[in-house]
């Protein structure tokens, strides 16, 4: 049996958003940022408009999307981003957004992210991380499936960016309590469920929407400081400081951590294949379910691939949001 050769680009971790959209033309290019008030979201969405895409800045606090949309208006000296309220825990707010979209859309970038430090739930009892960081996306990429293929149609080809984490190696997806309702509460194995789902994600989204022209692909932006470790409890933020100090990553600026999003979302090795995992603006080498996270951070666990997960996920998200 051939082993697959994994997808390579010209860009390294030290690469920046800037620079892999260096020369690209992305006039016409209708673009979706989740998350982008602040950190690596905003910063894709900046670099975006800067390669002359239509850019709508989707926020839960839409006064600070309004200043970020602002400051991409005077840098880029282009169009002013768009902003429009999206609160990925509440399905309501979901559903008024994609039902004011109107016409095609050529990337979704689902970089939304929250970080909880203790057991918080939604209205219908989801667990805060789980709803916010799978479930909202889930919703919000279903509901525009039809902007998506008319993007697909008119610019050959549409693309999904789900943004993960290395932390998503700490944990599969548990199906039989998805919610923590018997399991005690850990916030780190919340959040690895989340990202992991996250993957998950873009396997199935690209095997079911392959033939309408879409494609999904995850990306790990590395180890960024953003406004997503402010709920980071003392043992999270412990373990990250250890995890630095034996070199198991270094931290990125934000205009690095962006990069990976920007090449899921432009580079040409992306524009037909779907369904993978990228580090450090490479497509990551798969690792036992059982390997170490200090000696394989770069990679991606099986069972974040695993293609019956990930068709047994999306039944039981679409069972969730439309009950």
């Amino acid at each position: 049996m051939a082993i697959r050769r994994l997808i390579s680009t010209p860009f390294t971790s030290s690469s920046t958003a800037a620079e892999v959209l260096e020369g690209v033309d992305l006039a016409g290019v209708r673009a979706i940022v989740t998350g982008s008030s602040s950190g690596i979201g905003a910063e894709t969405a900046r670099v975006l408009a800067s390669a002359g895409a239509e850019v709508t800045l989707a926020v839960r606090n839409t006064g600070a999307g309004d200043a970020v949309a602002g400051a991409i208006a005077r840098s880029t000296g282009g169009v002013r981003p768009r902003v429009v309220r999206l609160d990925l825990a509440d399905m309501a707010t979901v559903g008024r957004f994609v039902e004011a979209w109107n016409g095609p859309l050529h990337l979704l970038i689902n970089n939304a992210g929250v970080v909880t430090g203790g057991l918080e739930r939604t209205r219908e009892g989801w667990e805060l991380q789980f709803a916010t960081n799978h479930l909202g996306h889930f919703a919000l990429s279903v509901g525009l499936h039809h902007a998506l293929a008319l993007g697909a149609g008119d610019r050959d080809g549409a693309r999904i960016v789900s943004v993960s984490s290395t932390a998503h190696m700490r944990s599969c997806i548990d199906f039989d309590d998805l919610h923590f309702e018997r399991r005690r509460y850990d916030p780190q194995i919340a959040y690895a469920q989340s990202k992991t789902a996250n993957s998950l994600f873009a396997v199935e989204a690209t095997r079911l929407w392959a033939s309408d022209g879409i494609v999904a692909n995850t990306v790990n932006p590395g180890g960024v400081a953003t406004g997503l470790q402010r709920n980071f409890t003392a043992r999270q933020k412990a373990s990250l400081d250890a995890a630095e100090a034996a070199g198991v990553f270094t931290y990125k600026t934000v205009e690095q951590g962006a990069a990976t999003s920007v090449v899921a979302a432009v580079a040409p090795e992306f524009a037909r294949s779907g369904g993978h995992y990228l580090d450090d603006a490479q497509e990551a080498y798969t690792v036992p379910n059982d390997a170490d996270l200090a000696r394989h951070p770069h990679g991606v666990k099986e069972w974040a691939l695993d293609p019956t997960a990930a068709e047994r996920l999306w039944t039981v998200s679409a069972d969730l949001v439309t009950a």
